[in-house]
């Protein structure tokens, strides 16, 4: 505690003398900024670091964090200098916001990551970045003292997502996936349902994501100048640039090219998965498993487009105590079907079940009670305070994109594979095992897997 006061204390100063630059007029101090009338203290504050500022990070990420009182927002790092003064420009016009004055200066602004992990006045950094980012990222960040939220879907190769889970245990960091859905009410009340065994005891799961589109090949283009295009390619294999490639200039909202890119993501089967499969596998008290069979069947854009994630699938996985899950493509849904009933949850709030008498029930004083927590942002900064454990820990988040892997590994060999969850390896199959994705990293970034 006392590394993290000081490093506190040196940001206020910081930010103090930042601020104080920004007036011509003598500054009032307000009470609420000593801790008076229920706010938190800038000492008590946790400060906060954002890596890539793009439509996540601007959309949701920066906004839950200014929401949380105990929380500073005091750094922003992109690859790309307009995203990252705009991320700037959103925090400071915020913070003003809050100020007698009207004026506020006090957040840094990077074009390296690894700069803004190495300030000691930075208690937690946010990962929001292109997926093929976030395991590197992470675990530079934990073995810098950071604790680390990272936005989902965690890796790009089981390989990875242990990597990382080591990487979490021995540092002692909190870490947590970052996925609002434990904090939606519906989800919530849903998943405590199941876990109390109102639908009877759980046979079936199914999930259904959404569909990505795809984009034929598109010519190469000169690299914008605000760009720094070879640290966004970073540990991923090098590709000439082209706009759908990466994301929209100067637009923080439009939807990245990246995302349906299998250099650096895996689609919807993650990405959206990485939400329904969480909420549907707690409910099961499965989150922290894995599968131990694996097939399925998908479709795959022709052959040289840009975008060329998968399209559509089918994909069923078996669990030791026998529930299977199944999840394809359609609109968002999770459903649990039990010996006594099932319970439906269309995104984002039309619950349906049968008997309708299931929705009557609440918890007594002997029921299962899962803990709510506001949002994922409220759930990480109490853990960072209790150092206890978070909703939706690296573990889980891992083992639930493991199922997009596992799922691709299967679409591509045709065949119904056995898994061992524990060695996480499949069994009798050296075909299936051959496209185990290794941690391939690009150089440098390759460095620091080895390190691990």
């Amino acid at each position: 505690m006392s590394k993290t006061n000081l490093s506190r204390r040196t940001f206020l100063q910081r930010a103090a003398a930042s601020i104080a630059t920004a007036f011509t007029a003598p500054t009032i101090v307000p009470s609420s900024a000593l801790g008076a009338d229920g706010a938190v203290a800038p000492s008590n504050r946790i400060t906060v670091g954002f890596v890539g500022t793009g439509r996540q990070a601007t959309y949701a990420n920066i906004p839950g964090f200014l929401r949380e009182p105990d929380a500073q927002c005091v750094a922003v790092c992109d690859v790309d200098s307009w995203r990252m003064e705009n991320a700037r420009q959103i925090i400071e016009d915020a913070y003003a916001k809050r100020q007698p004055s009207g004026a506020f200066q006090g957040c840094a602004a990077f074009r390296d990551w690894r700069d803004l992990i190495a300030r000691p006045d930075i208690d937690a950094v946010m990962i929001s970045t292109p997926d093929h980012w976030h395991v590197p990222m992470a675990i530079a960040a934990l073995r810098a003292d950071k604790d680390v939220a990272c936005e989902k879907p965690l890796t790009r190769s089981i390989a990875e997502g242990r990597l990382l889970c080591d990487a979490v245990t021995s540092t002692k960091r909190v870490f947590r996936t970052d996925s609002e859905f434990r904090s939606n009410r519906t989800m919530h009340r849903a998943a405590q349902l199941v876990r109390n065994g109102k639908i009877g005891k759980l046979q079936r799961i199914i999930t259904k994501t959404p569909k990505d589109p795809t984009l034929t090949a598109q010519p190469d283009m000169p690299v914008p100048e605000e760009l720094d295009f070879e640290m966004w390619q970073g540990p991923a294999v090098r590709r000439p640039y082209t706009l759908q490639r990466v994301h929209p200039r100067h637009d923080a909202k439009g939807r990245p090219g990246w995302i349906c890119i299998s250099d650096y993501a895996d689609g919807m089967m993650a990405n959206w998965g990485a939400h329904l499969n969480d909420i549907a596998l707690w409910a099961a008290d499965l989150d922290h498993a894995g599968p131990v069979a694996v097939e399925g069947t998908g479709a795959f854009p022709p052959k040289g487009n840009l975008w060329d994630i998968i399209l559509e699938f089918d994909v069923t996985f078996t669990y030791a105590n026998g529930v299977t899950l199944q999840c394809r493509t359609a609109n968002p849904v999770i459903r649990w079907e039990g010996t006594d009933g099932w319970i439906e949850v269309k995104y984002p709030n039309d619950i349906d079940v049968e008997p309708k008498a299931v929705l009557d029930w609440k918890p007594g004083p002997n029921d299962l009670k899962l803990t709510f927590k506001t949002s994922e942002k409220r759930d990480f900064l109490d853990g960072l305070k209790s150092r206890g454990p978070v909703l939706y820990d690296c573990e889980a988040g891992h083992r639930n994109n493991s199922l997009a892997h596992l799922s691709l590994i299967a679409i591509a060999l045709g065949r119904t594979l056995k898994w061992d969850p524990a060695k996480e390896r499949f069994l009798g199959d050296d075909e299936a095992n051959a496209r185990l994705k290794p941690v391939t990293w690009h150089a440098p970034w390759d460095k620091l897997a080895k390190a691990s």
